[in-house]
């Protein structure tokens, strides 16, 4: 772990332990039938947060949001300019507050998006991540008839197993807070990640692949990449990837390559290479499956609503595991290279 990771960590810490009491003096309107979906018309939903992969995970919230309120905006409150084209087809999205990715490089602007949260007024405001301390001093500064400050309630953590998840428990947490305020249960599935790729979008990545592959068959993506200790070696993809050529002959396998333009398989295997995310989608879609350790690429493909196979190793696949679409995660700590193979193989087969 390095120094910044380090510093970061204790510094969470500290955040966390400052605000997490943070919304306690909040008032809910009182239950009694006054509220109605019609009457949620203006929401804003906080995750300050500049990663891809942060950004894909808030997409399910997005969904909720707009299937229990189909006449509502939103607004979203992030950090960075990934959420532009994550959102991108979202048009009930309607505003994307950003603070900049440096704050001290540009201290006017972050200020301004802080003033921002006091200069509107909201019918709903829910905060994204229960972890993240700026999220919960939004929330009680924003102007809003409702607030969901993110805490997990202990009947959400006794009645559903998956509620450590990321995507998952803001919206069991919205769920019962609408409920308490006298809005229907809601018991429905919830929303995959979703990127909402148009037809002309899947339609290029198909152009690309086929341009690339120049035969019929099926195709398996690779993504060998990942940040700091999420990082599989060498040893271990070359390993894995001889493997996925000898169970799966009548496949393609290609590799996506990161922005570093660096392949752990010395570029054995057919690639591509794309900045740009909703091209990367595009091609994904196209894919049978796609292979990687965790990170926001992994979350991009999930978005793509493509099978995903998740490599976790260090973090938690509790909290972050591609689901939907027959997604699997996987611990490679306590499985083996044939229990890898078994599972791509309830996806392929």
């Amino acid at each position: 772990m390095t120094f910044k990771t380090r510093v970061n960590k204790v510094r969470r810490r500290v955040m966390r332990n400052i605000t997490k009491n943070v919304g306690s003096s909040y008032t809910e309107p009182q239950k009694g039938g006054a509220l109605n979906i019609e009457d949620i018309k203006r929401v804003l939903i906080i995750r300050p947060n500049h990663r891809l992969g942060n950004q894909l995970l808030l997409t399910p919230l997005v969904q909720e949001v707009l299937n229990t309120f189909p006449n509502c905006e939103i607004d979203l409150f992030v950090k960075g300019g990934v959420a532009y084209p994550v959102f991108e087809n979202y048009k009930q999205v309607s505003k994307i507050i950003q603070l900049p990715r440096k704050p001290f490089s540009n201290l006017f602007k972050y200020a301004k998006s802080w003033a921002s949260i006091k200069s509107n007024a909201y019918d709903l405001v829910i905060n994204g991540d229960k972890n993240s301390s700026s999220g919960r001093l939004l929330t009680n500064l924003a102007k809003a008839k409702i607030k969901v400050f993110g805490d997990v309630n202990e009947s959400i953590q006794n009645t559903y197993s998956d509620h450590l998840h990321i995507s998952k428990y803001p919206i069991y947490n919205l769920r019962y807070n609408l409920h308490r305020l006298g809005f229907a249960r809601n018991d429905s599935p919830i929303p995959v990640l979703d990127i909402k790729l148009t037809d002309a979008e899947i339609a290029k990545g198909k152009t690309i692949l086929d341009d690339i592959i120049k035969n019929d068959k099926k195709t398996i993506c690779i993504y060998t990449n990942a940040t700091g200790d999420k990082c599989y070696s060498e040893t271990w993809w070359e390993t894995f990837y001889e493997r996925l050529k000898t169970e799966y002959p009548d496949f393609n396998i290609i590799e996506m390559l990161p922005i570093e333009n660096i392949s752990k398989i010395n570029f054995k295997s057919l690639n591509f290479y794309s900045q740009d995310i909703r091209e990367m989608a595009g091609i994904m879609s196209n894919t049978s499956v796609f292979i990687a350790a965790d990170n926001g690429v992994m979350h991009l493909a999930s978005a793509a609503l493509t099978p995903c196979v998740g490599f976790f190793s260090v973090t938690n696949e509790n909290i972050y595991a591609p689901y939907g679409n027959g997604s699997v995660a996987i611990n490679t700590n306590h499985t083996d290279i044939n229990d890898w193979i078994k599972s791509i193989d309830g996806i392929l087969r």
